[in-house]
C-alpha cells in the first residue's frame, strides 16, 4: 500500500508552479472535508508532489482513494501511538523523495470528557494522550524530517483560537494547543539557522469530523459568523490555499506565527 501510481486531472508540470519540484508529507487525511485533504488538493495545484498517511487499515479503505485522485507518490501507514511509526514514515518518504520541502502536521486527539469537562478534571492519562499526538508528534516530526530538508522548508500544523482564548467545550484542548503554538516559536528559533520555517494555521470553525465532536459546534459556526468582519466563516479551500501558500518561495521571509484564517473573527472580542 506504500506506491501509488495512478495520475491525478490534479497533476500540473508546468515548471513556473511555485511548487513544482518540491515533495513533501501530508498527514491527517480523514475524508474529502478534512483541513488536510483541502492542503493536499492545494498544494498539488501548486505543482507539488505528496506523500499521504493513513492510521489504521480500517481508515485506509476510506483514504486511499483520495490519494489515488490527488495523485499522491507514496500512501504510508502512520500512526504516532504506535513507537516509531512516524519516524519510519518519513523514512519512507527519504527513499522516494530524496528531500523534503514541507511536512503538514493534521493531528490531534482528546478524550470527550477532557474536552468538555473542566481542566482541573482532566486525568494525567488523558492529558498526557492529548499532548502526545496532538503537540509532541510535531516536534517528533521536526526531527525526524531534519535531515531531509538540507535546503531548507516548511513545517505547518493546525492550531485553534482556543489556544489563546477561552472557548466553550474545548477544554484541555486549549491548554494542548497553546503548548503548540508555543512549540512553533522555539521550533522556528532552532531550525531557522538551517532555512527550516516553521508555522501554525489557525483556522475559524469548520464541520470536519474531528470538529464534530465538539459539543453545541453548529452555535459556535453561528457565532463566528455573526462576529467576524467578513461577516461568514471559511471553507477548508482557504485554509488550504494559505497553508500550501506557506510553503512557497512567497513566504520564505516569515516563520513563527500563529497565522489565522478565520475570516478576522480572532480580532473581534
Amino acid at each position: 500500500m506504500n506506491t501509488i501510481n495512478e495520475q491525478s486531472p490534479l497533476v500540473h508540470t508546468h515548471a513556473h508552479l511555485p511548487l513544482a519540484g518540491k515533495k513533501g508529507l501530508i498527514t491527517g487525511v480523514a475524508n474529502d472535508k478534512s483541513i488536510a485533504f483541502a492542503v493536499a488538493k492545494a498544494i498539488r495545484e501548486l505543482g507539488g508532489e505528496i506523500a499521504l498517511t493513513y492510521q489504521n487499515e480500517k481508515t485506509a479503505k476510506y483514504t486511499q482513494p483520495l490519494a489515488e485522485a490527488l495523485g499522491a507518490k507514496l500512501f504510508l501507514k502512520l500512526d504516532v501511538t504506535e513507537e516509531g511509526s512516524l519516524e519510519s514514515a518519513i523514512a519512507q518518504c527519504g527513499e522516494e523523495f530524496g528531500e523534503l520541502d514541507f511536512a503538514i502536521h493534521s493531528m490531534a486527539f482528546c478524550n470527550g470528557d477532557d474536552l468538555h469537562g473542566r481542566v482541573i478534571d482532566t486525568t494525567e492519562a488523558g492529558f498526557d494522550s492529548a499532548m502526545n499526538i496532538s503537540c509532541h508528534s510535531f516536534l517528533r516530526m521536526a526531527k525526524a524530517v531534519e535531515p531531509l530538508m538540507a535546503h531548507g522548508g516548511s513545517l505547518i500544523t493546525m492550531s485553534y483560537l482556543g489556544a489563546e482564548r477561552v472557548v466553550r467545550n474545548y477544554g484541555v484542548m486549549g491548554i494542548i494547543k497553546a503548548a503548540l503554538e508555543s512549540a512553533v516559536r522555539y521550533m522556528a528559533y532552532d531550525l531557522g539557522p538551517k532555512g527550516i520555517r516553521v508555522f501554525a494555521v489557525s483556522p475559524g470553525p469548520i464541520m470536519t469530523r474531528a470538529a464534530s465532536g465538539i459539543a453545541n459546534f453548529n452555535q459556535l459556526l453561528e457565532a463566528d459568523a455573526v462576529k467576524a468582519p467578513l461577516g461568514r466563516t471559511v471553507t477548508i479551500d482557504e485554509v488550504g490555499a494559505l497553508t500550501a501558500f506557506l510553503c512557497t518561495p512567497g513566504s520564505s521571509g516569515m516563520t513563527g506565527q500563529t497565522i489565522y484564517v478565520d475570516a478576522g473573527a480572532h480580532i473581534v472580542a
